[in-house]
């Protein structure tokens, strides 16, 4: 008996070692945990840190405001080559972050400070396992002061050297004698240009305004170039004056122009990899390669007399949660808002490109389905924190899209599907329809565009082709195009 009971205590010690175990879970034992990856992804809207480990990591975190940095504990691990890894990952050209600091900071805790470029708004937050990761201690550094992006239109449009101040362009479909609607975004445009002369580039105006009295002599006509059908934009200054005595011109009213905006939204991006083909393409990268050359296909276009322009939802390598997408493009009070995908199924032999528009009530077919529900999942591997975000406002959003978009949206679907039919395989012959999340703009046309599957080895070599992704490109332009010869965009009546 007395050698069996030091057993029957080393068992029971055993067992409650074990409940307690159980009870307190992994995710709240953090030392032992390992280190699987650290990952940076910087970009203008905000640079993300992911730390991926086994187990639940245990942080505290404090901000300092001046000089503007997070200091981070990470407790029950070692300084380990992973963790290390973080200083060399971080780019000169950060638009966020300046450095990161690692050191141990006690036995069993680590501490990591990151130096950042300007004041911010971090966000510290932990997801748990879904897909290929497992847990992941994610720093999101939002800048304090968020850029406007359809100023960072306006700006661009107004320097854009190609493009000079030509004639106002008639109002579209604007019935004779009906004066013209109102554009809060020309009023804009207008606004930002009547700066000092001093402080922006002077503009050729082509539309004959009041004659100036200032004894400047005037150029023959024969010695000034032709303005392009542009409307506004910079110019090269005009000889300096032999006048003795400057005199500044009083104000003269310039035309402005009805920008076109078209928002392109490629799938995905940062930790949401999207589809993977077999040799290994990601969906992310393709799809942002087609966008890139869609924009400049966009930024180079006039429709109707007016200039268009492309916003990207994301113009690099990061995560865009759904919702942040949608609310993106209706920002810059986009005409049209477009989604680029790379299909993939279950079974290689699945091929061809295919259309999607919104549905209220339900999907046109199972695979239509099948598809809007992987791609509502991305918010889940691509990492948002939830509790940041105010979800009335988001839910009230995704349930305003009304029957006039999803018809403009069935319009859109239409002419690209013909375009792409012209020269690349068709999975269906029609727009499909499903309850896409990011399609939930109540008031933008909106489309998701498979370009392809990604899971067919045939359709993955042609995404990786230059080639290919030129015709789609084209195709999407001719599309955009014809979509808008016969629906033209209205004047905008939406507040800026």
């Amino acid at each position: 008996m007395t050698d069996e009971a030091p057993v029957h205590h080393s068992r029971r010690s055993l067992l409650q070692a074990g409940t307690l175990v159980l009870l307190l879970g992994a995710q709240q034992i953090a030392r032992g945990a390992s280190i699987v990856a650290v990952r940076v992804w910087p970009s203008q809207d905000y640079s993300r840190v992911t730390i991926e480990s086994d187990q639940r990591l245990v942080t505290r975190h404090t901000f300092v405001e001046t000089p503007p940095r997070l200091a981070v504990d990470i407790e029950g691990i070692d300084l380990n080559p992973q963790l290390k890894e973080l200083v060399a990952k971080i780019r000169p050209d950060d638009p966020n972050i300046a450095g990161i600091r690692v050191g141990q900071n006690a036995p069993g805790v680590v501490r990591m400070v990151m130096d950042l470029k300007h004041a911010a708004r971090p966000q510290v937050f932990t997801l748990t396992p879904v897909a290929a990761y497992q847990f992941r201690l994610v720093f999101d550094l939002y800048p304090a002061q968020a850029r406007d992006p359809l100023e960072a239109l306006i700006a661009e449009r107004l320097n854009d050297p190609k493009a000079t101040v030509a004639e106002a362009p008639a109002p579209i479909d604007t019935p004779a004698g009906t004066p013209s609607a109102h554009d809060p975004l020309g009023d804009l445009i207008a606004q930002r240009s009547e700066k000092p002369l001093q402080d922006r580039p002077p503009v050729a105006v082509a539309q004959a305004p009041a004659p100036l009295p200032l004894p400047v002599p005037v150029p023959p006509p024969a010695a000034t170039p032709a303005p392009s059908p542009e409307v506004i934009a910079s110019a090269p200054p005009p000889a300096p004056s032999p006048a003795p005595a400057p005199r500044r011109a009083p104000s003269v009213a310039r035309p402005t122009d009805r920008l076109i905006i078209v928002a392109l939204d490629p799938g995905h991006g940062g930790e949401d990899p999207g589809a993977t083909g077999p040799s290994g393409t990601r969906e992310k990268d393709i799809v942002l390669k087609i966008a890139h050359l869609l924009r400049d296909r966009i930024n180079a276009t006039t429709v109707g007399g007016n200039p268009m322009r492309a916003f990207l939802t994301r113009d690099s390598d990061f995560f865009v949660p759904l919702a942040m997408r949608v609310e993106k493009a209706r920002r810059v009070q986009a005409d049209l808002f477009m989604s680029i995908h790379a299909d993939a199924f279950t079974t290689p032999a699945a091929k061809g490109a295919s259309v999607f528009a919104l549905s209220q009530s339900g999907a046109s077919s199972s695979a239509a389905r099948w598809l809007a529900n992987k791609e509502n999942q991305s918010d889940l591997i691509g990492g948002m924190n939830v509790t940041s975000q105010d979800r009335h406002v988001q839910r009230a959003l995704l349930d305003m899209s009304t029957t006039a978009q999803i018809n403009d949206s069935l319009k859109l679907g239409s002419v690209l599907l013909g375009e792409i039919g012209g020269f690349a395989k068709l999975h269906k012959p029609r727009v499909e329809q499903a309850g896409f999340a990011v399609l939930k703009a109540p008031d933008i046309p909106s489309v998701l565009v498979e370009t392809a599957f990604i899971s067919n080895p045939d359709e993955e070599a042609k995404l990786r082709s230059t080639a290919y992704q030129i015709q789609l490109a084209d195709a999407l332009m001719r599309g955009i195009t014809r979509y808008f010869a016969k629906n033209p965009p209205l004047a905008r009546n939406r507040s800026v």
